[in-house]
């Protein structure tokens, strides 16, 4: 599938959203971000792509938010009145919401990142499983320079990323943090040479993580999820209604025959999600 803002297609378990306006430095304009989100649900409802990668073209992966939006004359930014703030706050959820898919989604996202990932951009890659970058990538979180906060979701998710003090500093200060230090605070899990070498690298780890039975790998990323937004103890309690509900003895059989024998195990794919 192909529309002005990427193109996204699956091809052997694992699927592929690519950004494609380098000319305009991938930002993303209003109607980008219910694009994603049913690309992103569609994808993962079909039922046959095990992992997503999102990647860019061009020098940077996004420049965020296009910031004619903000000068436009659109209902959606009058606050002037208790009823516009009221329709403000809906709309915004449902932004929000776009970003979330990437997170919620049952099968893991990787981030491939070459050159700024910028205010929008950020939040989108901080609703990613895993994030890679390029060795000349840099994150900021651009909206504090334009006299606003951060408001699709990275301000929630960077703390649990990266340090809170780094999150803090990134978020009041709005720095650019390079892609070293993006290593070093636990922001990207490798720095690659190039863009072309990010994705790569972000291919390589998709295709180790379709490999392995989907079922697990679901399983796996709700648990973390959970884990992550709760206690232990609940997040325990949790574990032990998930597993019970999608242990599977045949799945583990074919796993340890398969590994057994070094050889990749021909798991069955995820049941698809009916469109509702």
């Amino acid at each position: 599938m192909t529309n002005d803002f990427f193109n996204i297609g699956t091809d052997t378990g694992i699927a592929h959203l690519q950004m494609n306006r380098p000319e305009r430095l991938n930002t993303m304009a209003p109607a980008f971000f219910p694009l994603l989100r049913d690309a992103v649900r569609a994808t993962a409802d079909a039922g046959e792509a095990r992992v997503l990668v999102v990647s860019s073209t061009g020098k940077h992966f996004s420049a965020g938010m296009a910031l004619d939006v903000f000068g436009a004359d659109d209902a959606f930014l009058v606050t002037g009145t208790a009823r516009a703030r009221l329709g403000f706050q809906e709309q915004l959820r449902r932004l929000i919401d776009c970003f979330s898919a990437l997170d919620e989604v049952r099968i893991p996202v990787i981030c491939a990142v070459q050159g700024g990932c910028i205010g929008g951009a950020l939040d989108l890659a901080s609703a990613c499983d895993i994030r890679v970058c390029s060795a000349d990538a840099f994150f900021t979180v651009q909206e504090v320079h334009i006299g606003m906060m951060a408001d699709l979701g990275v301000l929630q998710r960077l703390a649990k990323i990266v340090p809170p003090g780094v999150a803090r500093e990134m978020a009041y200060t709005g720095e650019r943090i390079g892609a070293e230090r993006a290593l070093q605070v636990g922001l990207v899990n490798a720095v690659l040479p190039d863009a072309a070498a990010t994705l790569a690298h972000a291919m390589s780890l998709a295709r180790s993580i379709a490999a392995k039975s989907p079922l697990a790998v679901a399983g796996s990323k709700l648990a973390l999820n959970h884990a992550r937004d709760h206690g232990t103890a609940a997040s325990l309690a949790q574990m032990t209604l998930l597993q019970s509900a999608i242990f599977d003895t045949d799945e583990i059989a074919l796993a340890i025959d398969a590994w057994r024998a070094k050889k990749l195990a021909a798991f069955d794919a995820l049941d698809a999600v009916a469109a509702r």
